[in-house]
Order: structure tokens, then C-alpha cells, then sequence
């Protein structure tokens, strides 16, 4: 009788990276994984395999023929493998688990990938720039930023993506069919799931729980996203400069800074923004709407993100420190931009004539000298401005409102070098 120590002793082992097999045939098989060594060819398409299984299991992709079928929807699929994988989605089977999150898995293969969220690994590296991705597919597409290749095109507008995906989301934007309705409220949606989605905000159910903390979300994508600030895993990365974020919509609106694309337009005045929410904001500047006010002193602000950072003029509070000449400031975003002061950074760039600004919006600014782009107008005169403060300026000919004024004599001007001009007759 055979015992596990005789079986052992019958391994082969592959003398390149020392994994061991049961049998010589196997281990032959292995070998050619270092050899490069492909000797079944597919005679439909010259495909090359190592194995005459792996041949096999290719050739039924010419084949129409899908001899396995789920009892349960009628799906055909070619493979076997392929059968038994489906039959999860009935089941909710899930047989694969992360040993980290505990997140759970239909496929291996998905488990594996996701574990490289923990891991950091990335073991799809591109030749030219040596960027590397968790996923294989992300590579072909990668590699287009090179070529320059974009082959999935719109039929309607003739944009070019360089990914199916790109080009599924940015169809949404031309059709306005919405087939499906609420019965509470009459909203419409384009597919049955975001109707079932919607329903709940009327209900209240919120069927999908965290573990962690118990809080509970509507959606199963909710509760996907909210386990990231528990797991910490950011699993989308960009295709373009290898950024990895933590939601699919935050790498879908990333993605607008490399192409440049702004879907969302003021009807008002035609400016452009790449996400939903900032065109919101800027209506406001049109109705001159302010939803958030200050407990304190009563101002009113129409970001409710600047509330907070309001009330640091009341408490004195400044939080963000340089660490090179101890200066404290109440916003995170203007104590790196004095820290350029220190650097020297100009990290935006104008591609017309090389001058170079420590700030995204003088970058803007400064482009419509190029273009001769004029978006803000006097709604008195008619009159265009490139720049927002210039506009503001020019309306006080019409209002005749003077805000500076002289602490000498009392005499009022409507621009502020008109005061420091007149300043000079007092020396």
C-alpha cells in the first residue's frame, strides 16, 4: 500500500523554479512555460498552445456549438467550467474569499486580482514607460496613449475611445430614452436596476450592511465603496498616468482630465465642467442662490464645504502649518500653494506659449489670451470680459456703487488704483 511519503518521493521537479509534479508528463508540460515552446497550433487561426487540452479548449471559440445549458435561465455556454460559474449567479454561491477583508468571490481568478489591492502588486508592466497595472486588460489600453489608437468610435458625434467602457458611458449622454418609471414620484431611468435603486429612497430600505461598523446602504455598490474607508483598497486605476482611486465614478471623472471632456454645460452663460455637482455650483452664480449659512454672524455661502473653513474666522483656527517658515493658514489648498513660494513650483503649464503659473485657475486665466474666450457678460450692456473680476469691476459704471474710500478726506472711488492714485495728493 502506497503511503503520502512514497508519493511524495515520486515528485518531479522543474529544475528552472523548482514547482513539483506528480508525473514526467506534467513536468514536460511545465517546462515549455520556460522554454516558450508552443507545439499545438490552431489550424482555424495559427494560435499556439503548450498543451493539447489548452488546444482543445480553444477550438470550441470557432465552434457555435454550446453543448452546456443552466436549468435554471436556458444560458448556453461552450465550457463546462464556464456552466458551473453561472450557476452562482442563482445559487450566490461565492467559494473564493479574501483572507485580508474577507471580501467573497464567484472566481478565483477575480479573488487573486483583488488581493492585489492589499498587496500593492503589479505585474503588467508597459515596455515604453514602464508604468504597471494590477490587470492584464489594462495594458492593451494603456499602451494606446502611445499609439495614439482609439478604435471604439461614437456613430453619433464621432468621438474616439480608447476603451468599450469609455465609449458604453459616453452613449448615455446622447440618448434620452428612460423606459422605466417610479409609480411614487413619475422619475424615469434608463434601466429597470436604477428604477429598483430608486424606489428604495421612498421606502427607506437599506438592505446592504457593513460588517465593520453596521452602518447600512441602499445599494450593494454603496456598501462596496463605504468598505474602502474600513479596507483602505483603491482597485480602479487610471489607464493613463497609474493614479488608483477607490471608486469607479471618482477614475470616471479623473479620466475627464486627460481627455479634456466636460459634459456638463451652463444654459445660462455655456460654460463647461466635467462633473455634474460643479455645474450646480456655478448656476448659483447666476441665481445668486446661497443655501449654507453661518450661525455666527449669518453669512450666506453656496458651498457647503466652505461653511467649515468660514467658521475658522470666528474660532481664529488655523490648522495647516508650512514647515519651512512656520506661516499657518486656515485651508489646506492655500498652504501648498505658499508652499510654491518656497519651491518655486509651477506646475501648470500654458501648450501654446510655455509660460508656467503656480495656480490651475491663472493657468485658465491666462489661456483666453490665446483663445479670446470672453465667458463673462454685463447683463446691463452686454459688454464681455475674460475675467470674472473685471466684469464685477465694470458693473459698478452702471450701479455706481464705490467701495474704496479714502481715510484722509472720505472721497469714495469705484477701483481700487484710483484710490492709491488719489492717496498720492495727500503726501
Amino acid at each position: 500500500m502506497k503511503t503520502k511519503s512514497d508519493t511524495r518521493e515520486k515528485l518531479h521537479s522543474c529544475e528552472a523554479c523548482g514547482s513539483s509534479f506528480r508525473s514526467k508528463y506534467y513536468l514536460s508540460i511545465h517546462m515549455r512555460t520556460h522554454t516558450k515552446e508552443k507545439p499545438y497550433t490552431c489550424e482555424v487561426c495559427d494560435s499556439s498552445f503548450t498543451s493539447k487540452q489548452g488546444l482543445v479548449s480553444h477550438m470550441q471559440t470557432h465552434s457555435e456549438e454550446k453543448p452546456y445549458s443552466c436549468e435554471v435561465c436556458g444560458s448556453s455556454f461552450k465550457k463546462k467550467q464556464s456552466l458551473i460559474v453561472h450557476m452562482r449567479t442563482h445559487t450566490g454561491e461565492k467559494p473564493y474569499s479574501c483572507e485580508v477583508c474577507g471580501s467573497a468571490f464567484t472566481r478565483k481568478m477575480n479573488m487573486l486580482r483583488h488581493m492585489r489591492t492589499h498587496t500593492g502588486e503589479k505585474p503588467y508592466s508597459c515596455e515604453v514607460c514602464g508604468i504597471s497595472y494590477t490587470k492584464k486588460e489594462y495594458l492593451p489600453i494603456h499602451m494606446r496613449t502611445h499609439t495614439g489608437e482609439k478604435p471604439y468610435s461614437c456613430e453619433i458625434c464621432d468621438s474616439s475611445f480608447t476603451s468599450k467602457q469609455y465609449l458604453t458611458s459616453h452613449m448615455q449622454t446622447h440618448t434620452e430614452e428612460k423606459p422605466y418609471s417610479c409609480e411614487v414620484c413619475g422619475s424615469s431611468f434608463k434601466s429597470k436596476q436604477y428604477m429598483i435603486i430608486h424606489i428604495r429612497t421612498h421606502t427607506g430600505e437599506k438592505p446592504y450592511s457593513c460588517k465593520v461598523c453596521g452602518s447600512s446602504f441602499s445599494t450593494k455598490t454603496g456598501l462596496s465603496s463605504h468598505m474602502r474607508t474600513h479596507t483602505k483598497a483603491k482597485p480602479y486605476s487610471c489607464e493613463v498616468c497609474g493614479l488608483s482611486l477607490a471608486k469607479k465614478l471618482s477614475l470616471i471623472i479623473h479620466m475627464r482630465t486627460h481627455t479634456g471632456e466636460k459634459p456638463y454645460a451652463c444654459e445660462v452663460c455655456g460654460s463647461t465642467f466635467a462633473q455634474k455637482q460643479g455645474m450646480l455650483r456655478h448656476m448659483r452664480t447666476h441665481t445668486g442662490e446661497k443655501p449654507y449659512s453661518c450661525e455666527v454672524c449669518g453669512v450666506s455661502l453656496t458651498q457647503k464645504e466652505h461653511l467649515p473653513i468660514h467658521m475658522r474666522t470666528h474660532t481664529g483656527e488655523k490648522p495647516y502649518s508650512c514647515e519651512v517658515c512656520g506661516s499657518s493658514f486656515t485651508k489646506k489648498d492655500t498652504m501648498l500653494l505658499h508652499m510654491r513660494t518656497h519651491t518655486g513650483d509651477k506646475p501648470y503649464s500654458c501648450q501654446l506659449c510655455g509660460s508656467s503659473f503656480t495656480r490651475k485657475d491663472t493657468r485658465l486665466r491666462h489661456m483666453r489670451t490665446h483663445t479670446g474666450e470672453k465667458p463673462y457678460s454685463c447683463e446691463v450692456c452686454g459688454s464681455s470680459f475674460a475675467q470674472r473680476h473685471s466684469m464685477l469691476r465694470h458693473m459698478r459704471i452702471h450701479t455706481g456703487e464705490k467701495p474704496y474710500s479714502c481715510e484722509v478726506c472720505g472721497y469714495c472711488f469705484s477701483r481700487k488704483r484710483s484710490l492709491h492714485i488719489h492717496m498720492r495728493t495727500h503726501i
